[in-house]
């Protein structure tokens, strides 16, 4: 089956080679694609994805249903006003792996050179294959589109620019199926009329911070010197600066990093505001992160909790008695967060955030107290839940969100770990001390 690429550029001349070359490889609509790729009868169709059974809110939208207003975090019954043919697809996320792990290998053959950004999305440092493709941009974007197709019989867009933050852009520009190339001279001039919030990792609260500085659009980040942001985000100050000028210094990263923290966050029913279901919900977040520690034989005693009310996010770190793999010693921290630091208002987010895993099996604090040990009973679920799905058995307060798909990170690599590029959430802490502390942001 022959597939028609769009192919736009911002030069119809491009001929050289580039000091670098960066592609960043987007899937277009990837869950709701693979779905309709499964299933002929959902081609053509808007689709929406849920993160389970009992899912209420829209993870992926086809592009199909994208016309009617229905994006990622759309809720399902608002999702069905707006277009009541909207098919509800219930997500696999081992199927999305699998694909997402076969695209992944087969662009090795365009770039050895690879970082594997997100489930569905990949930079390729295209440098040293420059004369190989003869110094053609527009030739290797096209062969990895094709690359990706036979591997999976899906579609992708592509962005090439000289550096990441602006081939990160362009993928963007022309989806789904789209190309676009901005030469590295083109570069600058091509994000200078840009809001700082259209680049990758660059939120509401660091826009608000450049703000405070006359700073609004890429192009008026000249107006300030690069130690303005040194002095408020260090290192990554001095890269932000850099980025809005299209020279952002990061290379494509293609080692596997190790795995320094986990996380797991849950969207609550409108007007959530009782005991019960809040403990529901950070169970289920508990021994989903107990699982994947048991996974890979690892242990945590450092967790960051938190709520999100209406006036903002409201979080502490808690610590456990000793390192833990246990979902329900995970929970009883949660639910002294609760004790501490909910007071009845309505909750509209949950997030549990464990810190630096560590392996199982070390010598446990002798100062410390003991817990009671679940390693049986928790072994018994794990195996049953191999066998026939998440959540098969599982603990009874579970009852109301355990039929819950595990959720893909956006940060997904192939050894189940985050490959950063650049992300910051206003309102949620990345570091501190192990005391109990609360932030919360407007």
């Amino acid at each position: 089956m022959q597939r028609q690429y769009t192919v736009r550029m911002n030069s119809n001349d491009i001929t050289g080679a580039w000091r670098r070359m960066i592609a960043l490889v987007d899937m277009d609509a990837f869950f709701a694609s693979v779905e309709q790729l499964d299933n002929p009868r959902l081609q053509g169709r808007p689709v929406g994805v849920v993160n389970g059974e009992q899912g209420s809110t829209i993870i992926a939208a086809s592009y199909e249903a994208r016309p009617f207003g229905i994006r990622t975090g759309t809720r399902w019954a608002e999702a069905r006003q707006r277009c009541p043919d909207c098919v509800r697809i219930v997500a696999r996320p081992a199927r999305y792996a699998e694909v997402s792990t076969r695209i992944m290998a087969a662009l090795h053959d365009v770039s050895p050179d690879i970082e594997v950004f997100s489930i569905d999305e990949a930079f390729l440092d295209l440098t040293s294959c420059q004369r190989y493709y003869r110094y053609r941009p527009e030739h290797v974007g096209t062969l990895i589109q094709q690359t990706v197709y036979e591997a999976s019989g899906l579609a992708c867009s592509v962005g090439i620019s000289g550096d990441k933050t602006t081939a990160k852009w362009a993928a963007r520009q022309q989806k789904p199926r789209g190309m676009t190339i901005v030469p590295p001279e083109e570069a600058e001039a091509t994000l200078a009329p840009l809001a700082l919030t259209e680049l990758c990792g660059i939120g509401p609260g660091i826009a608000e911070f450049f703000a405070e500085y006359g700073v609004f659009t890429c192009g008026d980040m000249k107006k300030i010197p690069i130690s303005v942001p040194a002095r408020r985000f260090g290192n990554l100050g001095r890269r932000l600066w850099l980025m809005a000028q299209a020279r952002d210094p990061a290379a494509v990263d293609t080692r596997q990093h190790e795995q320094k923290s986990m996380s797991h966050g849950k969207i609550l029913p409108p007007q959530t505001r009782n005991p019960a279901i809040l403990h529901t919900y950070y169970l289920h977040l508990a021994e989903k992160m107990a699982i994947r520690l048991r996974r890979n034989d690892q242990v945590i005693r450092d967790f960051h909790i938190g709520l999100r009310a209406p006036e903002g996010w409201r979080q502490a770190w808690m610590q456990s008695e000793q390192p833990t793999n246990d979902g329900l010693a995970i929970f009883q921290l949660c639910k002294r967060f609760l004790r501490q630091h909910w007071f009845g208002e309505v909750v509209q987010q949950v997030h549990i955030h464990g810190n630096t895993p560590a392996p199982a099996g070390a010598q446990p604090d002798f100062f410390a107290g003991t817990s009671d040990d679940n390693s049986g009973s928790n072994q018994v679920m794990d195996n049953i839940n191999e066998q026939f799905g998440a959540f098969t058995l599982h603990r009874g307060l579970m009852n109301a969100q355990a039929q819950n798909a595990p959720i893909i990170s956006p940060a997904w690599a192939r050894n189940g770990t985050a490959s950063g590029f650049l992300s910051i959430t206003p309102g949620v802490m990345t570091g501190g001390t192990r005391k109990s502390k609360i932030t919360s942001t407007k």
